[in-house]
């Protein structure tokens, strides 16, 4: 199945969501992008097309160089798709071992970047009259993997295009930008992603979730619903792969398209993060035809109903951020929020929001910017957030915490500085945010959901940004002076 238009764009907006900066740069590929009716993966496409490097780091932090022949130069081993690539890490594995023979298994995708690309370079490619072929652009997405063996790994060149191989040390990477941003990969990464998860909705606006087997200490999760989904084998190149076979041996199905949406953080019974590679792919079809292997049901649900689910906090709102940014194309519309929540006797459940107020010993306090395509204050800062579930407020900011930005924040090292009411607009149900400080962390905080934020940074309370949140503008002067409680957006 060719690579999809869709999977392409999907992937360069997840990579401009951590690099922000560099979306000026990559415009003619945006522009390309744009253009209807353009193959933008096909070599034929002398307009500029897609290639795939293999960006890959042994057991002593060596990245692999192969020289080709072609151009006398040495670069990371890569090339061209082709209609039998189903995805561009597929594309990156393929070249990796047609040009040195070292097989898909042999590497991993490098944790964090399972879905989105290390780098992407724009460069220029001569023409070349004697294969019909005019000056063109090449737009290359280089992905990250690892060796995870400390074995030898067996070495066969592709003769007729490597000359050979090296493996050099990072500060010795031709690229310049590629060596700029491995120079800032961590020496401890995380655990590996291992497992893959469907993220599965129709266009009513529903989302396919699987009933397990209430089997306690055998199974993760039991007689919760979940997302259908499994754990890498051998024989999977990449996650995609495994999630498609997950589906085929699960439930006997086979999505058209399935599109990388992020990684979530889950906890198992150990205690330990599994880092999960969240796919998003559309279906209208009847789970009850569906021959499932494993589980009790699959069952499609609206995200307002997922409160009366036995699901996991992380599953839920994975589905309503993917929800929020997704609308429904068949569904009529939604009834007035505070419609929704108001009671029979008149009065309203007000939303409790709990918020991060980080300083550090200069004063400077965090900020994340939002994404473009966030549903709340869109490309606006705003400290680091969330709404509670079913637990506490310290608990929510514990969590949120860890998720959002990786850090560790133990209860005892927080306290309440601040409570703002607020109305965002007139229509909007009443919110109370409370603002924790956390007078001890562990950890820099790191782009763990780069479809919320673009970036963290801490800044200076005397020369806040301008688009900034109004309330949150509020609550930081009133921290700063040391009143507790403050109002706004209430009619006077």
């Amino acid at each position: 199945m060719p690579l999809s238009h869709h999977h392409i764009r999907t992937t360069v907006d997840a990579y401009l969501a951590r690099h922000p900066h560099e979306r000026e740069q990559l415009g003619v590929l945006l522009d390309a992008l744009d253009r209807t009716g353009e193959d933008i993966a096909s070599r034929s496409t002398f307009t500029g097309h897609v290639t795939c490097s293999a960006i890959v780091v042994d057991q002593l932090g060596r990245v692999l160089h192969v020289l080709h022949l072609a151009s006398g130069k040495v670069l990371a081993p890569g090339g061209h798709t082709e209609p039998t690539d189903d995805s561009l890490a597929a594309v990156a594995l393929r070249e990796l071992h047609e040009e040195t023979g070292i097989p898909p298994r042999a590497v991993t995708a490098w944790p964090g970047y399972e879905t989105v690309p290390l780098d992407i370079d724009i460069h220029d490619i001569d023409a070349h009259p004697s294969k019909g072929e005019p000056g063109h652009q090449h737009f290359d997405l280089r992905l990250l993997f690892r060796l995870h063996t400390s074995a030898e790994v067996p070495v066969v060149l592709q003769e007729d295009e490597v000359g050979g191989i090296e493996w050099r040390p990072v500060d010795r990477v031709t690229s310049p930008t590629l060596r700029e941003k491995l120079l800032k990969l961590p020496l401890q990464v995380e655990p590996e992603t291992a497992n893959a998860s469907a993220l599965i909705h129709n266009d009513r606006g529903e989302y396919l979730l699987h009933l397990r087997d209430y089997f306690p200490g055998q199974i993760w999760e039991p007689g919760m619903w979940s997302l259908l989904g499994g754990g890498r084998e051998p024989q999977d190149a990449t996650l995609e792969h495994t999630l498609r076979r997950e589906l085929a041996e699960e439930a006997g199905l086979d999505l058209t398209d399935l599109t990388p949406f992020g990684t979530e953080y889950a906890t198992d019974d150990a205690g330990a993060t599994v880092p999960i590679a969240i796919y998003a792919g559309r279906w209208n079809g009847d789970p009850r035809e569906l021959h499932l292997t494993e589980g009790v049901m699959l069952a499609w649900f609206a995200p307002s109903d997922l409160h009366r689910l036995r699901i996991a906090d992380t599953t839920s709102d994975l589905v309503r951020r993917h929800a929020a940014r997704n609308p429904a194309t068949q569904s009529g519309p939604e009834p007035e929020e505070e419609e929704r929540l108001a009671s029979p006797h008149g009065t309203v459940p007000n939303i409790i929001g709990v918020h991060l107020y980080l300083e550090r010993p200069d004063g400077t306090v965090l900020l994340g910017l939002r994404h473009p395509n966030s549903a709340f204050a869109p490309s606006t800062w705003h400290v680091l957030a969330g709404h509670c579930e079913q637990e506490n407020a310290i608990a929510c900011l514990i969590r949120e915490a860890q998720e959002e930005a990786g850090l560790q924040i133990e209860r005892q090292d927080v306290e309440l500085v601040h409570v703002v009411h607020h109305i965002g607009k007139p229509r909007n149900p009443p919110r109370m945010g409370l603002f924790f400080r956390a007078r001890i962390w562990r950890g820099e905080p790191k782009l763990r959901e780069p479809d919320k934020c673009l970036q963290w940074r801490f800044w200076d309370p005397t020369a806040l940004p301008d688009d900034l949140v109004p309330y949150t503008r509020l609550a930081l002067a009133k921290i700063q002076s040391g009143e507790l409680y403050s109002e706004t957006g209430w009619p006077a």
